[in-house]
């Protein structure tokens, strides 16, 4: 990767880069830190702000340099992950991977609202499915490269009923999770029809349930994390993470994407899916500080959603999160983005 003095070129470069269609830009750039990370470990040396001890954060019995990770979405299929290591985030997470490999939601499905800091996506959990995950991931372990907690998110098959989802995640898990250092369980996102109904009791313990059989099985055990959506009810969302406490969940990531678009500057006719970016950060930490009063300190809370600077950093922190990730900020903000926030 460029040297960290470099990165500051993204100002110039970022109109440029905006000028291409969304999906099209995350593509090539995707593509381009895929054929980099075949050659190289993306390791960083002693004396990186990255790597600076004092940042350093104990959690789930494991270690991360930084308490700032990548969130899930951006590398569906794990193509990238010494790259992401090389920009100095503290933790990776790859997917949304789902058991059977699909195409998603038909294009377009990524729009950019820039006079909002702001995305909507309606992807669908578009990758190669677990196998094919499975094996690249294998291929990383191999290496032996990694400085930094490797996260898995898994979702549900499109195709896959909704009273078979439980066997889905399980399919999942039974293939990538041994590979995981920590497994988030994404039941929120609005892309896959009926997703979201399974942030129910019932369905939160069935679908736990079932991971934690193959889980438990493991000579060391994978920390499991829900993934919550902020449209969620007050009431709704402490009886969803309570239950899955209960069903040995070690914590949760708060939130996903809003469907909320009220209070935009930007025009969104026509578009549909999931808003990230500064726009939801007021609720989506809102509900991190709600369920965190809830839970009380031991849960690990992964703060996610609209960190745009370190101010977002700080109010997340501030609401109980034990670490941040960030997603459309990078985009926004560039290659450099990571290290701004640690310096500040």
């Amino acid at each position: 990767m460029p040297h960290p003095s470099r990165l500051d070129l993204w100002p110039v470069v970022r109109p440029l880069f905006f000028r291409l269609d969304p999906e099209r830009a995350h593509d090539l750039t995707l593509g381009v830190l895929a054929r980099w990370s075949a050659w190289f470990s993306g390791g960083l040396r002693e004396g990186d702000v990255a790597r600076d001890p004092a940042l350093a954060v104990e959690a789930m019995g494991l270690r991360f340099p930084n308490p700032i990770g990548l969130a899930a979405g951006l590398d569906k299929d794990a193509r990238a992950v010494p790259a992401w290591q090389a920009l100095g985030f503290g933790f990776i997470e790859v997917g949304t991977i789902t058991a059977l490999p699909q195409p998603g939601n038909p294009q377009p499905r990524l729009f950019r609202l820039p006079a909002d800091e702001a995305l909507i996506n309606r992807m669908g959990f578009n990758n190669s499915g677990a196998e094919v995950a499975a094996r690249r991931l294998e291929r990383l372990r191999e290496r032996a490269i990694l400085q930094v907690p490797l996260g898995v998110n898994l979702g549900k098959s499109k195709v896959t009923p909704a009273d078979e989802a439980a066997a889905d995640y399980r399919r999942s898990f039974e293939r990538v999770g041994h590979l995981a250092d920590y497994v988030v369980v994404n039941i929120s996102s609005p892309n896959t029809p009926g997703l979201r109904d399974l942030q129910r009791v019932e369905e939160v313990t069935r679908i736990l349930d079932a991971i934690q059989g193959p889980n438990q099985a493991l000579t060391q055990p994978r920390p499991l994390l829900i993934k919550l959506a902020p449209d969620l009810a007050d009431a709704e969302a402490v009886e969803c993470a309570r239950a899955a406490l209960a069903a040995g969940c070690a914590g949760f990531i708060l939130t996903n994407t809003s469907i909320r678009f009220d209070g935009l500057t930007s025009l969104t006719t026509g578009m549909s899916g999931g808003l990230s970016g500064r726009p939801i950060l007021a609720r989506s930490t809102a509900l991190l500080a709600l369920i965190r009063e809830a839970v009380g300190p031991d849960p690990v809370l992964i703060g996610v959603g609209g960190i745009m600077d370190p101010a977002g950093v700080s109010a997340k922190r501030a609401a109980g999160a034990n670490l941040v990730q960030v997603y459309t900020g990078l985009i926004y903000q560039g290659p450099g983005f990571v290290r701004r926030l640690l310096r500040n």
